[in-house]
């Protein structure tokens, strides 16, 4: 038996106490790549209490040690990057080169920066005659989508191991292989028993039993608003520290002083890009109603420069969608945007022409939106685009603010100065200007029903720590 059918806890591969399995599936081919345990409350019973035990002495370890830890776990992921590259685009679908790229480093380069912030971070200040310390939160449970999966593992493991927090990590059932080979990893790096631990499942048995655990301390959640709901459910009988990070239906504001076709094509390509399922995807491009035609001809040009194909083939773009449940989902909605009235400029539904296995979609965009359509009100998470029309700034910010949820926004401007002022005014927690990328080093986490807390950099390291007064600390005599 592989590790691909036992969990790791208390650094070791054990058996599970279940024998049910879950095949997991290609999205390219449609057929089984190999096959999961899924687990059961016992097998998160085991797990947190390894991860208790090993709280009591890891949360003692000096910072040097744990730098030393971080900087073993690096060297131990660099030499196995070209495996976490070609295991992620073999369980969801991403091209080689991205997953070259972009998805194997993203995890990385978590490590990279928590190691900076780790070396740096004040632990201990004095307020006036007290002492401030920041402590380990705890026994951390660890919740993981399938869309980046080792950079959303990475963002959460490396902070809580740097914090001295000990955890229990269950990826998506849909991905897992590559969170396996990451236990591997940790566990080649000489992470102590116990404070690493893997267990697979899925959400309503696993996820829900973590979430309720009496000895998990802290919950950090990332996956779909819907999801995020049922885990705060069950950790509210236990009133444990939940950190959320959900879903998004980010608006992009092209103003009228921005250089169209520069600024739709690059936002195009960057919707579509991991088959446009990111959680910051700019999924609402908010245009001048004027100019609503002239922005329709250069997105759907750009659209139709996309190149869908295998993942391993020279020139694809995009690869597939993760799964057969992800395909429908999108399907029907873009049906829906079809049947509410949008105009469909490019793509639709069914597959690109010439691909008849796999859950391959066609980017599709979407003029004439209305904000009140179900293409601009739900997370699509595939590579659909709408495009909605605004009179003035004023209307731009609006519509912007106009949904449940507040993970990041997008402006393009040829003013900086134009682009900063209508930045301060959209409520999300993430705004990128003029197509700047993500910053590792800044805080990642969204407003409203995108979730709570913050991960990444030294914002996502805080979240791992208690804070702590000690009265009378320096008290004179």
């Amino acid at each position: 038996m592989s590790n691909r059918q036992k969990f790791y806890i208390n650094g070791e591969w054990v058996e599970p106490s279940t024998s049910e399995t879950l095949d997991v599936i290609n999205p390219a081919t449609e057929e089984p790549i190999d096959a999961i345990a899924m687990g059961g409350a016992a097998d998160v019973d085991k797990a947190v209490a390894a991860a208790k035990a090993a709280f009591e002495s890891y949360s003692q370890t000096t910072r040097e040690e744990r730098v030393a830890l971080l900087e073993k776990i690096i060297a131990a992921y660099t030499a196995r990057m070209g495996e976490v590259a070609q295991t992620i685009s073999d369980e969801m679908g991403a091209p080689m080169p991205l997953a070259n790229a972009a998805q194997a480093p993203a995890g990385l380069g978590h490590f990279m920066t928590t190691l900076e912030v780790l070396k740096d971070y004040e632990f201990e200040e004095d307020i006036g005659t007290s002492r401030i310390v920041k402590e380990p939160a705890g026994v951390c449970g660890f919740i993981t989508p399938w869309n980046w999966p080792i950079n959303q593992i990475a963002c959460k493991v490396a902070p809580a191991l740097a914090a001295g927090c000990t955890m229990v990590l269950k990826p998506s059932e849909v991905a897992p292989f590559n969170a396996i080979l990451f236990a591997e990893i940790l566990d080649d790096a000489g992470v102590p028993p116990g404070v690493f631990n893997l267990v697979n499942g899925d959400g309503p048995t696993v996820g829900a039993a973590m979430a309720s655990h009496p000895d998990i301390d802290m919950m950090s959640f990332t996956g779909s608003t819907r999801a995020g709901i049922e885990v705060a459910k069950n950790a509210a009988p236990t009133v444990k520290r939940v950190a959320q990070e959900l879903g998004g239906k980010s608006a992009n504001i092209i103003l009228d002083d921005a250089d169209f076709e520069t600024a739709i094509s690059r936002d195009v390509f960057g919707l579509c890009m991991n088959s446009g399922q990111s959680c910051n995807a700019p999924t609402r491009m908010l245009v001048p109603l004027a100019r609503m035609d002239e922005a329709a001809a250069v997105a759907k040009a750009a659209a139709e420069n996309v190149k869908v194909g295998d993942p391993k083939e020279e020139g694809t773009t995009i690869g597939p969608v993760v799964s057969e449940v992800q395909f429908d989902k999108i399907q029907n909605l873009i049906q829906k945007g079809i049947d509410e009235g949008a105009t469909l400029e490019t793509g639709g539904t069914g597959r690109p022409d010439g691909l008849n296995r796999g859950y391959y979609i066609k980017p599709t965009v979407f003029s004439n939106v209305t904000n009140e359509m179900s293409i601009a009100r739900e997370e699509i998470f595939g590579p659909v685009l709408s495009l909605i029309g605004y009179e003035d700034d004023d209307d731009a910010v609006r519509i912007a603010n106009d949904t449940v949820y507040g993970l990041s926004g997008y402006i393009s401007s040829g003013d900086p100065e134009h682009a900063k002022a209508i930045a301060r005014r959209i409520r999300t927690g993430n705004v990128h200007l003029n197509g700047a990328p993500v910053d590792q080093q800044a805080p990642f986490g969204g407003y409203k029903q995108s979730g709570n807390g913050r991960e990444w950099g030294v914002h996502g390291f805080e979240e791992f720590l208690e804070i702590k007064a000690i009265m009378g600390y320096n008290a004179a005599g």
